[in-house]
């Protein structure tokens, strides 16, 4: 294969990898974590709504976007691999990025809600899921 032929490929690889990551990036943010139920028998409701704030300042220090750079990164290296054994060293590093992505998407965003349901337990609220 020809220098300005490795090169094309390798453009065309970085460009697909960068859609991919978009579209991770995208289904984590679907999946943004739903509000917390809480029990609402003899809570004040303007305590709560400081505590809530709190709480949710405390979620968004994790960076969902982060980790799912990550995750694509880390996909892409074991789907190239992969497809440097099975052929298509191109197409398996892409959906290795997108494997990798949206499973570290997902796992950033579950952590963001056990942080915030966290805070409101720990500041006495019964949180219902």
């Amino acid at each position: 294969m020809s220098t300005a032929a490795r090169r094309e490929r390798c453009i065309g690889m970085k460009s697909r990898i960068s859609a991919l990551l978009a579209v991770a990036a995208v289904i984590a943010g679907c999946a943004a974590h739903p509000d917390p139920i809480v029990d609402m028998r003899g809570v004040d409701p303007d305590k709560l709504a400081i505590d809530w704030d709190e709480c949710e300042s405390y979620s968004e220090e994790i960076v969902i976007a982060k980790g799912t750079a990550k995750g694509a990164a880390t996909g892409a290296v074991v789907g190239a691999a992969a497809g440097a054994i099975g052929g298509d060293v191109g197409r398996d590093a892409g959906y290795g990025g997108l494997y990798g992505a949206t499973r570290s998407g997902l796992d950033a965003d579950r952590e963001k809600q056990a942080v915030f349901n966290r805070g409101l337990r720990g500041r006495g609220y019964r949180v219902l899921n």
